[in-house]
């Protein structure tokens, strides 16, 4: 029997370059959502993303991906937006803006000309100066419309210190904060490994040399992460792309995830009028609550510069 009132959880996604239809690939293959739609202006990559990726729906959990336009958002429970001019070897995000403010505009306003009430989520970047461009061509409630922030930043800070440590990455709980970009920072005082602070787990592990010097280096790592993959083959797509789909499942799954996603500040933090990352809850209506935790003067700082940094760039 047809479960009655049932509706497919819908995505959109707004650009089948290599971040959109890597994020759909990733989306199809954990069994997240059951209908995917993309959106590209460009006809013929648009088509032959979804060709490719149907022919392997045999290996998907069951799913319908189709291409489509953007009366598709009307009914979407998220919708995507990797639309955008691309990053090129040695500029940085921030160099990105005046290309894509306009994009994003008009990308927003078809959205909600289709009346959607779909969670926006914008992963083009520089995302934090995007997701505050979408968050308020949209006008809508605070945490509608927010980016992917530095849920990649904070798997890659993961990733090192598991190296690093010599600890499996899943027992490794740490963030990265502020702008996704260069004023990132590491917030060490929320590090923690094997449920210990890294400040308590540091010196029963004996593998640091000097440790102040090793965290600066971790710190770098992860802020140059995305120039070096862009200088071996030009974009970041395989990561960023299952990034999405965590927020995307958290969404979906009204999960209430704590993920460090690109959000409008109002005051938390000492913040206020800027999109950047910090650990928020994350369900279906969005970032339900900012997750306001106690970070040391210098981390506080730093999120202050942070923020300085994209308001001078907001303008």
């Amino acid at each position: 029997m047809e479960r009655e009132n049932w509706k497919p959880r819908k995505v959109v996604v707004v650009g089948a370059g290599a971040v959109g239809s890597t994020f759909v690939y990733a989306l199809a293959r954990n069994g997240i959502a059951d209908e995917i739609v993309l959106i590209d202006r460009d006809d013929k990559l648009l088509r032959g993303q979804v060709l490719d990726l149907a022919h392997g729906l045999p290996f998907f959990p069951t799913v319908v991906i189709r291409a489509g336009d953007y009366p598709d958002c009307a009914d979407a429970h998220v919708v995507v937006i990797a639309a955008g001019a691309k990053q090129k070897p040695g500029e940085s995000r921030l160099d990105l803006l005046r290309r894509n403010v306009g994009i994003m505009e008009g990308i927003v306003d078809r959205i909600i000309r289709t009346g959607s009430q779909a969670v926006m989520v914008v992963v083009s970047n520089p995302v934090d100066i995007l997701t505050h461009v979408a968050a308020r061509r949209a006008d809508r409630e605070r945490g509608r419309v927010i980016g992917s922030g530095t849920v990649l930043d904070s798997a890659r800070f993961r990733y090192l210190l598991s190296r690093h440590c010599g600890v499996d990455v899943h027992n490794v709980h740490a963030y990265i904060l502020g702008e996704h970009g260069d004023s990132e920072f590491a917030a060490w005082s929320m590090t923690h490994l094997a449920g210990m602070a890294i400040d308590d787990y540091c010196p029963t592990c004996m593998k640091c040399g000097d440790w102040r010097r090793d965290r600066a280096d971790i710190e770098k790592a992860v802020r140059d992460s995305a120039y070096h993959v862009i200088d071996y083959k030009g974009s970041t797509f395989y990561a960023i792309g299952l990034a999405l789909a965590l927020i995307v499942g958290a969404i979906l799954r009204n999960q209430h995830s704590v993920l460090t996603v690109s959000t409008m500040l109002d005051g938390e933090y000492g913040v206020k009028d800027v999109c950047l990352s910090v650990p928020c809850i994350v369900n279906q209506r969005g970032v339900a609550r900012i997750v306001e935790g106690r970070l040391r003067e210098e981390e506080l700082a730093s999120l202050s510069n942070s923020a300085a940094v994209l308001r001078k760039e907001i303008g």
